[in-house]
């Protein structure tokens, strides 16, 4: 038996391989769509009738306010408590001048961080719900 590894008799280990979505407590979904949309360039998709997300690659970030939260929701949703990272194509040089163009404040960067693949090149951005947002690159 590996040092780390262990068994549960009686126990299937679940396989969990990827993230779906991630849901983001906001103070107006309309705002954080076109945030999420112009400035990061993530496409609109409605879901569920009305309901509206961005996607990001494989996964997508839906939104969701306060005083109406999607059941089941977090025990205490709360706008600006999140904090993620997205991974860019786009060199950094480039980002930063977007980002400028748009009037966002880069709260840090670039700075070098680890990410679950590896060493990232990463900046620090916040959406309108003061969510921390990091945009990197891998090396």
């Amino acid at each position: 038996m590996l040092e780390n590894e262990f068994i549960l008799k009686g126990f299937e280990f679940v396989n969990i391989r990827d993230i779906d979505h991630i849901t983001l407590t906001v103070t107006d979904i309309a705002r954080s769509l076109r945030f999420y949309h112009e400035v990061f360039d993530l496409p609109i998709v409605t879901f569920e009738g009305d309901r509206q997300a961005v996607l990001v690659g494989k996964q997508k970030i839906n939104f969701e306010t306060v005083a109406a939260p999607h059941q089941p929701a977090a025990a205490t949703p709360t706008p600006g408590s999140a904090d993620l990272c997205l991974i860019a194509k786009d060199n950094l040089d480039d980002i930063q001048h977007h980002l400028k163009s748009y009037f966002v404040d880069i709260v840090e960067g670039p700075v070098e961080r680890t990410g679950a693949h590896g060493q990232l090149t990463s900046l620090y951005v916040r959406d309108p719900d003061n969510n921390l947002i990091e945009i990197s690159n891998y090396r």
